[in-house]
């Protein structure tokens, strides 16, 4: 990452990034996705990391309103923003496939981590987004 350590603080607060590329390649190194965000990422300035983090959270806003609103996870418009979702970790990082995509959902409601920071949008967000990216997958086959 060329980010200084204060553009590090900047944009990503207290998440111990390095910390969390350490795990993350112990986990998935080697693997072609892991290969591919490491190329993409390596060459990301802070500007490029802005409009990233700015697109998820458009993302995640909406779902967050979306489930406020009683619309259910399998709705047409849920369904929509979980592909928006995918597409999204396709341009940014690596190939997001449907299975890769399901199981990232997974991940989101199995590692706190993860969950408590998709929760900040709204709590129970993280759920919601794992059943409207299963429902998407299973709306594509």
């Amino acid at each position: 990452m060329t980010l200084t350590p204060a553009e590090k603080t900047e944009l990503f607060g207290d998440f111990d990034v390095d910390g969390h590329a350490e795990e993350a390649a112990s986990r998935w190194s080697g693997s072609p996705a892991w290969t591919e965000s490491q190329r993409r990422t390596s060459s990301y300035g802070k500007q490029e990391w802005k409009r990233c983090f700015a697109e998820s959270a458009d993302i995640s806003g909406r779902l967050a309103a979306l489930m406020t609103s009683g619309v259910a996870a399998s709705s047409a418009e849920a369904m929509d923003l979980a592909e928006e979702h995918r597409r999204h970790i396709s341009r940014w990082f690596y190939d997001c496939t449907r299975e890769i995509h399901q199981g990232l959902g997974e991940l989101y409601v199995s590692d706190a981590r993860f969950t408590d920071s998709i929760d900040r949008a709204a709590p129970g967000l993280a759920g919601y987004l794992r059943d409207a990216i299963q429902a998407n997958a299973a709306r594509s086959l």
